[in-house]
């Protein structure tokens, strides 16, 4: 395909993670590239915004110091990253217990004594596992045989009770989906890499980290508010009727806009979350840390303003608390009332901020989960994100390099 004077070598659409991090790439290959991102702002589901004086990301959402891709492409530093607790704290019918990284916190061993929240045959196949994933290469951990999270962790030798404890209530938060159906293989991944990483927020918010990928590409690179109708066998055509040309066409949209643009594209299904927001006069927990619940009324709460003081005003406590599903008349009683006993404190008086639905949050990662796939649709057109790779974004971040190796190898570059 020959160059055009004026007409760009690639249209990217999209300006979320995989998209930014395509057109990076290709612009660093020598490729003139565009893209057109349909809302406000880069980001696509990594966005943040202020509400009444709070930062508000779009859904609970962490930052792993440990992808590999976020490493290369970001100076972390800019971010002003501020870390969670290297651990949680479970809710039992026995209370609260704490389940902590020793080998970060050495004065935390007390908590992993037998007995808590873990028998000995449960720690000594912790100790295993964790070994075994921190130190494996990942390109080990990548062909390993794949089943289901809850199989590989029964084969690994831990009690169904342990499992029903931490695992489960914990890994539901991660997974999106309490069943522990998800791929075997893509948990020994998030394993890795929660061990050899640390869970932060940036100090404005989730959505400094696509913001700061933007940041980095030439000043025209990026259009917003420039949604794509269709794709034209010249390129694509806006919703304002205008067509643009390109020689190539890479779709880096969210799995539904993605379908419709490129009909007959294979996408996963999705996992939908809810988190609400609530204000407090007083932290309910002082401290930075996660907390889940074994009886599994939520996924997980934190007061963010503990992580990161400057997503509350001052004088106040910003609560996340996150559920598997759509919110539904009287579920946000039954948090409040969950939230009360978890802490210990009376929620009465909390505001609720906002509520935020995520409908395409992670995809469905069952067994056998393809950890890549091409992003080659047709000649000249091509696909990435997450609904691509794994759902994180090391998964995103690693699809749209892909997109831009294969996009750059068929225009000669």
């Amino acid at each position: 395909m020959a160059a055009t004077r004026g007409v760009p070598d690639v249209l990217v659409v999209g300006g979320g993670l995989a998209g930014l991090a395509c057109a990076r790439d290709l612009l660093g290959a020598g490729l003139d590239v565009k893209v057109l991102e349909s809302s406000d702002a880069v980001g696509g589901r990594m966005r943040s915004d202020r509400h009444e004086g709070f930062v508000v990301d779009r859904g609970f959402q962490v930052f792993n110091t440990s992808y590999p891709q976020a490493r290369r492409r970001l100076p972390l530093r800019e971010l002003r990253l501020r870390p969670f607790t290297p651990g949680v704290l479970v809710h039992t019918d026995d209370g609260p217990l704490r389940f902590s990284d020793p080998t970060r916190n050495p004065r935390s061993l007390p908590d992993l004594r037998p007995g808590r929240l873990a028998g000995t045959r449960d720690l000594v196949a912790l100790a295993a596992l964790s070994a075994r994933d921190m130190l494996a290469p990942v390109r080990v951990l990548k062909h390993g045989e794949d089943r289901t999270t809850r199989t590989a962790l029964a084969s690994a030798g831990f009690s169904e009770e342990f499992v029903e404890r931490f695992f489960r209530p914990f890994l539901s938060g991660v997974f999106l989906e309490d069943e522990l159906e998800t791929s075997g293989r893509f948990f020994h991944l998030v394993w890795h890499s929660m061990l050899r990483g640390t869970l932060c927020l940036p100090g404005e918010g989730i959505g400094a980290v696509p913001r700061l990928l933007a940041g980095a590409l030439p000043g025209a690179t990026v259009s917003l508010d420039t949604p794509v109708a269709a794709l034209t066998d010249d390129g694509v055509e806006l919703a304002t009727g205008t067509e643009l040309p390109a020689r190539a066409v890479v779709v880096a949209t969210g799995p539904v806009p993605a379908a419709t643009l490129l009909p007959g594209l294979d996408v996963p299904g999705y996992r939908v979350t809810t988190t609400y927001y609530h204000a407090a006069t007083r932290s309910p927990l002082a401290e930075p840390t996660l907390l889940t619940d074994a009886r599994r009324r939520f996924l997980n709460t934190c007061v963010l303003s503990e992580v990161v003081p400057g997503y509350a005003p001052a004088g106040t406590s910003l609560v996340a608390t996150s559920v598997l599903g759509e919110d539904r008349p009287g579920r946000e009683g039954e948090i409040r009332t969950a939230l009360a006993e978890v802490y210990g404190s009376d929620t009465g008086g909390w505001d609720l901020l906002t509520v935020r639905t995520i409908p395409d949050a992670l995809p469905v990662m069952a067994p056998p989960l393809p950890l890549s796939r091409t992003s080659r649709v047709t000649p000249g057109r091509y696909v990435c994100g997450d609904h691509r790779a794994t759902g994180s974004v090391q998964g995103a971040l690693a699809s749209g390099a892909r997109a831009a190796r294969e996009v750059a190898r068929d225009l000669g570059r």
